[in-house]
């Protein structure tokens, strides 16, 4: 019986380590992805901090970025911390997984002392003659010399559990050490994230008290994005508007000139709206700059233009992917956002601008993951601009994009 139970424990505990190891692993490799999409955001930001001028038109700009670094760098640390936290909970699982298996290891080696006493006492084989002649019948001398044949292969047995038991023991151990040697790596890690963030946050406060010395300058740097975010606005307004109308015709050298009208695709329509929150995004990079009323980041009563998209930190050169499925309806080039490729998914619109090289012409169709071409360096800032609307009416990419 004893056997039978010491097998069915080993075997428990066995699958229970391994099933806590799989969900840590599982978490692990969750958490490090993580960590690794924001490593590598922060990479992209500090390239673009690096890479814009030190002219004061720039400051604003570098403060968001800075500011974003910070804000990146926070949740870096956040999730090390968390990590820490699942590392110490683990460490503490493994340690009671030890305790129970010394404890079943230190039952085994007494059970087995005392098979090998009671053997040595009656290591005399006339001792075990005259125990079997003492039988009060001959039911019971079998009974005995069936114990007396067992008795060897019992402590043979019994030995063989308790090898089991110290490797596995052994190996527990050894998982333990492995655990704490990661978590104190990782302290090491947080406490070195720790430093550049406070180096960061010293930065942005070096940038908002440079930026307090002349707001009328920075309030001109701020009507010229104005009028460029006006202008694209109007545009991007009128495309659409002569998208839905559909009028079916088109300007060249000052006349009009009919063209079978082309109705607008709702059912592909219906399929982009089904898909609002699971699109794929145009390119991967943290967004700097979000969608809506926005002010100053140092005049913080001072109203910024309204955003109708939102901006991507990339790093240069990077391609930029279609959204979904739609057709290319024009490309423009705008002051302050280079060239801009419209893509028409029925009454429903994706705009991509501060593009650099573009491999789309109008009337092409394109496929969700097609590449439109690859993203622009405006003044030292490698940023996508990506606006998507439902008709005439601009909506937060954020919420139509999957999330990360």
């Amino acid at each position: 019986m004893i056997g039978r139970l010491g097998r069915i424990f080993i075997t428990l505990a066995l699958a229970f380590t391994a099933g806590v190891t799989t969900a840590y692993s599982q978490d692990t490799k969750a958490q490090e992805a993580k960590k690794a999409r924001l490593q590598k955001e922060i990479a992209i930001l500090d390239s673009q901090i690096k890479a814009i001028a030190t002219k004061s038109a720039s400051a604003v700009n570098k403060l968001s970025l800075i500011r974003k670094k910070v804000d990146a760098r926070k949740e870096l640390v956040a999730e090390s911390d968390r990590e820490i936290a699942g590392f110490a909970s683990s460490i503490a699982s493994k340690e009671r997984e030890i305790k129970v298996m010394q404890a079943r290891l230190d039952t085994l080696s007494d059970y087995y002392e005392r098979l090998i006493r009671g053997a040595y006492k009656n290591r005399n084989a006339k001792v075990w003659y005259m125990y079997i002649l003492a039988s009060d019948n001959l039911g019971q001398a079998f009974r005995r010399y069936g114990y007396l044949r067992d008795l060897s292969k019992q402590m043979n047995i019994q030995a063989e559990r308790i090898i089991a038991t110290r490797d596995t023991l052994a190996k527990q151990t050894e998982e333990l050490e492995a655990l704490k040697k990661e978590a104190e790596s990782l302290r090491s890690q947080r406490m070195a994230e720790v430093g550049k963030l406070q180096a960061e946050q010293n930065d942005s406060q070096q940038l908002v008290n440079q930026l307090k010395k002349d707001k009328k300058k920075y309030q001109q740097d701020l009507n010229k994005k104005q009028r460029e975010v006006e202008a694209l606005n109007r545009e991007i307004q009128r495309i659409i508007q002569q998208a839905l109308e559909d009028k079916g015709s088109k300007k060249g050298s000052g006349k009009t000139t009919a063209k079978p009208a082309k109705p607008i695709d709702y059912t592909l329509a219906k399929q982009f709206e089904a898909n609002k929150g699971k699109l794929p995004w145009p390119a991967d990079g943290p967004v700097v700059e979000h969608f809506g009323q926005r002010y100053h980041p140092v005049y913080t009563n001072l109203k910024l233009p309204f955003n109708n998209g939102i901006s991507i930190a990339l790093s240069q050169g990077t391609a930029v992917k279609a959204v979904f499925d739609g057709e290319v309806k024009q490309i423009v080039v705008m002051p302050g956002y280079n060239k801009c490729v419209l893509v028409q998914h029925g009454n429903y619109f994706s705009f991509y601008c501060k593009m650099g090289s573009v491999s789309v012409k109008a009337g092409d169709k394109v496929k969700t993951g097609q590449s439109l071409g690859t993203v622009d360096t405006i003044g030292g800032e490698t940023q996508l601009h990506l606006q998507i609307w439902s008709g005439k009416n601009p909506q937060n990419p954020e919420t139509w994009l999957r999330p990360r």
